[in-house]
């Protein structure tokens, strides 16, 4: 596609229409790799003979391998997104950077496609460039939000952005189910065929919607100049972001209630298939295989009405007030799920947690992009956004292996996320508030 610099005027549908496609693009990743079909292949058909594998020497379990790997990807990206970013804004072209991630990410998609056991470590290579671009890519996405829109625009934007996302991946990952239930009808010799066959599919789908945005988004303002010294100007210009967000109450405040509920949210998602899994008391092991997927699908269906509800709520009665008491209420779904035990009752914990799923991450995305001052290098702002969240990522995984560890109960690893949410709401009010005459 061309590298054109786009000729919307910020603000335009087109632009923001094109903004918005990305997440229908990229969120299959999360749903199906995270989430849904990657790890009942992996646990269920890689691992059907053995809950371990030699690498370098070591017998490493399925699950500490995976969540390993996973976390040292997260450590990565934490580390790399943050000079990426200040090279970026640097020469002026984030998009160059956006694509990088996007290409590798999807191609890297598509290669889970030969993820086995027998070649494990190729396989997890895979399975880490492709999450690496997944959340890399999204670094770009989330700082074209200022760019693109006012800020009367910015709440109903993030929320177009994410609402697109669920709908996408709701809709490829019935195709995918379909396609894996009924794999004789689509040519497939069996399930796992089938399976593999919609890795391929989530890095087609990703690299082909990913084209319009692409197309239709802007480059940058100084065009694309590649000098000696980038990375020494990359890292100025992130130094110089860094003591801004330093010496802001705002900023920091914001940055430190983002950290505690981010990681109690990104891990209780997480957790909730596990939660599924051991707590719940199901009649068959067909019921829970169908009851974790029907929950799965209910939180993508749900989230998309979520976002819509606090976006507007947030328009009215203002971004930190209406975060806030979102977060409160993860606190207390937390509390409910520590008692439930039937499928009917996990059902119900899926709907709560899709609408605040829904609501807090559009409307958290939009506060940040509010408290940016009008500037150039929104990139390397959102690098302090994205890699508090990717380190949080990390500590929440850490925390809840510990506390299921120690305590062997993934229910009362649940209480404990109770109390950070609290402890995040309650830091959400010492943030000073957005001027609501400035979303009008």
């Amino acid at each position: 596609m061309s590298n054109k610099k786009t000729d919307h005027p910020k603000g335009s549908k087109k632009l923001i229409g094109a903004w918005a496609l990305y997440d229908w693009a990229n969120s299959v990743y999360s749903l199906v790799i995270s989430s849904a079909i990657f790890p009942i292949y992996y646990s269920q058909y890689v691992f059907s003979q053995t809950n371990s594998v030699e690498i370098l020497n070591l017998d490493i379990n399925k699950d500490t391998l995976i969540s390993s790997v996973s976390a040292l990807s997260f450590l990565l990206i934490a580390f790399l997104s943050p000079l990426l970013s200040g090279i970026a804004d640097f020469i002026g072209n984030k998009k160059i950077f956006m694509k990088f991630f996007v290409y590798m990410g999807s191609l890297s998609c598509i290669g889970l496609y030969w993820f086995e056991l027998e070649t494990i470590e190729i396989s997890l290579l895979f399975y880490t460039l492709g999450l690496i671009g997944f959340w890399g890519s999204l670094v770009y996405y989330n700082s074209y939000l200022t760019d693109i829109t006012y800020p009367n625009q910015t709440n109903k934007v993030s929320a177009k952005g994410y609402t697109m996302g669920y709908i996408g991946s709701v809709i490829l990952l019935l195709i995918n189910l379909i396609m894996i239930n009924f794999y004789e009808t689509f040519g497939f010799e069996s399930e796992i065929a089938a399976m593999k066959s919609s890795f391929a599919i989530v890095g087609i789908w990703w690299l082909a919607f990913s084209q319009y945005s692409f197309y239709h988004l802007p480059s940058g303002n100084k065009g694309v100049k590649v000098p000696k010294n980038i990375i020494w100007n990359g890292f100025k210009e992130l130094k110089g972001v860094y003591k801004f967000i330093r010496t802001s109450k705002r900023f920091t405040r914001f940055l430190l209630a983002f950290f505690i509920f981010s990681f109690s949210l990104q891990t209780v998602l997480y957790i909730a298939s596990y939660f599924g899994v051991s707590e719940i008391e199901w009649t068959s092991s067909s019921e829970q295989t169908s009851g974790l997927i029907i929950s799965i699908l209910l939180i993508q269906i749900v989230a998309i009405g979520g976002a819509y509800f606090f976006t507007k709520m947030a328009q009215k009665y203002g971004n930190i007030l209406v975060l806030t008491f979102a977060i409160f209420l993860w606190g207390a779904v937390c509390l409910y799920a520590y008692f439930i035990k039937t499928p009917i009752q996990f059902y119900m914990i899926a709907g709560l947690v899709g609408l605040l799923m829904g609501g807090t991450q559009p409307v958290a995305r939009a506060t940040y992009s509010l408290f940016i001052p009008e500037t150039k290098d929104t990139t390397s702002f959102f690098s302090f956004y994205d890699v508090t969240e990717k380190i949080g990522i990390v500590f929440g995984m850490i925390f809840y292996a510990a506390a299921a560890q120690i305590t062997g109960s993934v229910r009362f690893s649940v209480i404990i996320f109770m109390f950070f949410f609290f402890m995040g709401a309650l830091l959400l009010t010492r943030v000073p508030r957005i001027d609501k005459n400035k979303l009008a």
